[in-house]
């Protein structure tokens, strides 16, 4: 006979090994990535590889498929371990073949698919990830993802009087998912912050940074206004280049 309490614990690991680790910052959209589930992430490149740090750290593998321009550099400062990261950058047509044959033996699988993707699609992967106990990460509208993390538009700080570098972004993450994680929940987050990771939102001091905006398409440049001038006097536009 066993112990009810040697049950509960034996229970409460198998429920732990069931999830791959997520970043402390992002627990409160997830606990973590859900062996057989699928997520879906829209927003932007560096809220994928967030997701992906911490499980790709604890020694999990992760693949790529379908991301020709993902850069090694920024995937590495995000703190995901390149020896352990398989990259398909050109899956070709049969695209959801390599999806599936990855699922069998890879515990993270990202795709950014060519474009839509049909519901039959999606719940034949689904149901891959689900018999291998993969994870299935995918970059856009994914039909019948248990979740989807959206990134809101990002604020730059750093610019000081029309000066200075970028140090950190801050943006809104959203979850949003089926059943009892239909209600949306946020957090705000800086990606990247000044060491290139993600970190908490920290409020800072009144006027001693101010958000940067930037112009669509272009490098680098950041439009900053100058403090509220005196009565007559016209505010000052200074426009900076990035290096």
């Amino acid at each position: 006979m066993r112990r009810a309490s040697d049950l509960a614990a034996a229970t409460a690991g198998a429920r732990a090994d069931l999830l791959l680790p997520v970043a402390p910052q992002l627990r409160p959209l997830l606990p973590g990535l859900r062996r057989g589930g699928s997520v879906a992430v829209r927003g932007g490149t560096s809220v994928l590889l967030a997701l992906l740090a911490e499980a790709s750290a604890s020694g999990a593998w992760s693949a790529v498929v379908g991301m020709p321009d993902l850069g090694l550099r920024a995937a590495a400062e995000a703190g995901v371990a390149l020896e352990r990261l398989a990259l398909v950058p050109w899956p070709g047509p049969e695209w959801t073949t390599v999806v599936a044959a990855l699922l069998d033996g890879i515990e993270v699988v990202v795709v950014a698919p060519p474009g839509p993707v049909s519901d039959r699609t999606a719940g034949r992967l689904a149901a891959r990830a689900r018999q291998r106990g993969s994870v299935l990460v995918a970059c856009g509208q994914w039909p019948g993802a248990e979740l989807t993390l959206t990134a809101g538009p990002g604020e730059w700080s750093g610019l000081g009087r029309g000066h200075g570098r970028l140090r950190y972004r801050e943006l809104e993450i959203t979850a949003q998912g089926r059943g009892a994680a239909a209600r949306p929940r946020r957090v705000r987050v800086r990606l990247p912050d000044p060491a290139g990771r993600l970190a908490a939102a920290v409020p800072e001091a009144a006027g001693r940074h101010r958000p940067v905006a930037f112009l669509p398409g272009r490098a680098p440049i950041a439009a900053h206004l100058a403090p509220a001038p005196a009565i007559g006097r016209r505010p000052r536009l200074t426009v900076v280049r990035g290096g």
